[in-house]
């Protein structure tokens, strides 16, 4: 048992953590004896695919505390009325503000952090170097010059915010990986009539999902496509399929719970993610790909944002927009056994070498660590 003298108690705020697979890294980083965690989550959040309730998957070793928040689903405007309470009850030595540094809640959260004399990081995925109106401009640049460190989730979300003139310490860590026991693969590849070719995520312009239905139809027929998501799209997705006379082949089914996902990627035999940069977006990590590549799986990427950063040599790139060369790497996945089995095998390793959820809390831990002026080696 840790030294009393030497634990640290931490205090993570994270809207994301309703979502019941991602708390598994919660468990992971409690279960180091000198952390003492507790997180504060909303009931439940509302965002484009509706309301995400709370999930109570994974909740041992550390405290779950439910605060209701204010304008909930505003991306920007929503907080903690309770929050201040939650810390002079607690009172953390090191709050982990799960939050984008120009968000009202991080504000908040870091103000009375502060306040309570506990240190602080901001959490960010935001690769694009955005320019925000007030008062998320003041915001932000409070945030910047009160905070102590940054985790963000991406090589570019680095460099932007060393713009954007922040001086503190930054860590390239994703906010979650993934449990290899959840996510893992079958004993053998199932045998199936067609070759199935699955995308998950929003059905929305920047996703790319116009590329992928021109690929597809490049392709030998032998092929379905599922596409698993709901969006502005949809309806529209449903009407290009038509016009290229493979509606048949192309299946849009709604979203699923995250417990369900593993038995998802267990239905295709490749996933792909055909994201197209916007002024105003581009891609950002792509769990799905991860997720994908634990079950064994094999992906293809297009080279938007930290795509080609998150799936390396493990799978195939191409450049967004071109269904040509999509449809080539689709067909050589097709045809290509030894290939087919090499990527499966090559991604799911990156996978335990890089994005396991033991590994992202590790790293969590050490960033803790070293900013309350703990050697990580004495642990």
């Amino acid at each position: 048992m840790a030294d009393l003298s030497s634990v640290i108690r931490v205090l993570m705020i994270s809207k994301a953590c309703v979502v019941g697979i991602y708390q598994r890294k919660l468990e992971e980083i409690a279960a180091y004896p000198d952390i003492d965690l507790a997180v504060v989550v909303p009931p439940y959040w509302n965002d484009a695919r509706g309301r995400l309730s709370l999930e109570r998957a994974h909740t041992n070793g550390y405290q779950l505390l439910v605060e209701p928040m204010r304008f909930n689903g505003r991306f920007h405007l929503h907080y903690y009325p309770g929050l201040k309470r939650q810390i002079e009850t607690f009172q953390p030595q090191f709050v982990h503000v799960d939050e984008e540094p120009y968000n009202l809640a991080t504000y908040q959260a870091a103000r009375l952090a502060r306040r309570a004399d506990a240190r602080t990081l901001f959490f960010s995925w935001q690769n694009i170097a955005r320019q925000y109106p007030p008062p998320f401009r003041w915001l932000e640049r409070w945030v910047l010059n009160h905070i102590d460190a940054g985790i963000v989730g991406n090589r570019e979300a680095e460099s932007v915010w060393r713009q954007k003139g922040f001086t503190g310490p930054v860590s390239v860590i994703p906010q979650f990986g993934v449990d290899p026991d959840i996510f893992a693969p079958l004993p053998a590849r199932p045998e199936r009539d067609h070759f199935v070719i699955g995308y998950a995520g929003r059905l929305v312009e920047e996703k790319g999902l116009e590329t992928l239905i021109k690929a597809v139809v490049r392709l030998p027929r032998k092929w379905v496509l599922h596409l698993l998501g709901d969006g502005p799209q949809r309806e529209e997705l449903r009407k290009l399929a038509g016009v290229h006379n493979i509606g048949g082949a192309v299946q849009i089914d709604l979203p699923i719970a995250s417990a369900e996902m593993p038995g998802w990627y267990h239905s295709i035999d490749a996933l792909v993610l055909p994201s197209r940069t916007r002024p105003n977006w581009k891609e950002q990590f792509g769990r799905v790909l991860v997720e994908a590549m634990a079950c064994g799986v094999p992906v293809i990427g297009s080279d938007s944002g930290a795509i080609p950063e998150v799936v390396g040599p493990a799978g195939l790139i191409f450049p967004e927009g071109d269904g040509e060369a999509l449809a080539a790497h689709l067909l050589r996945l097709i045809e290509d056994g030894e290939v087919y089995a090499a990527l499966a095998q090559a991604g799911r390793q990156r996978v335990l070498n890089h994005f396991t959820q033991a590994q992202i809390a590790a790293r969590t831990v050490e960033v803790y660590r070293t900013l309350m002026n703990k050697d990580p080696l004495l642990f």
